[in-house]
């Protein structure tokens, strides 16, 4: 449908914590949907939750075959989830680079739990429930980060390991987040 503007850190609304959905399967939701999965396909994003095109729900996409922003990610598959609950699986916790399409030209080495459960509901209703880990667990914490207000550079311990793509990894050519 429309290609929306996302959000830039400094916003306001980026820190707000979102609303739960009360119905899926209705006109406007599939519109947001729809909004979002083409912004973030324009944006070559890994994932998109709707606070960052402005609207205060629990709605978060994500997934992709392959993406320029991360080259060496395996494949996650495109889900809809909507009132997303995380379950850590164990403690373990990895550092990985992130970037945002709210934080545009810079990357952060993130600490996220390598393995973890989620569960919520799909752009259908139907219930969602499954076991992830590596890139895939780290997309989704992201994501459901944006959700309770939380930009990825909160996340980072060592603010030395966060900056511009360009003086973090010269030479290398990265897409824009």
């Amino acid at each position: 449908m429309a290609i929306r503007e996302v959000l830039k850190m400094g916003d306001p609304r980026l820190l707000a914590v979102a609303d739960p959905v009360d119905a899926a399967g209705t006109p406007e939701l599939e519109r947001l949907l729809t909004d979002m999965h083409d912004t973030m396909r324009h944006l070559n994003g890994a994932g998109l939750a709707a606070p960052q095109i402005g609207v205060g729900l629990r709605v978060v996409i994500f997934g992709f075959e392959q993406n320029p922003r991360y080259p060496a990610a395996e494949d996650v598959p495109f889900t809809v989830l909507i009132n997303p609950k995380l379950t850590p699986l164990g403690e373990g916790l990895v550092d990985g680079w992130e970037g945002c399409l709210s934080v545009p030209g810079m990357r952060g080495l993130v600490p996220r739990y390598r393995q973890l459960r989620y569960t919520g509901i799909g752009a259908d209703g139907a219930a969602i429930d499954r076991i992830v880990g590596d890139f895939h667990a780290r997309v989704v914490q992201h994501e459901v980060d944006h959700l309770d207000g939380i930009l990825y550079p909160r996340r980072i311990r060592d603010l030395t390991q966060f900056g511009f793509n360009d003086a973090l990894f010269p030479g290398q050519v990265l897409v824009d987040d």
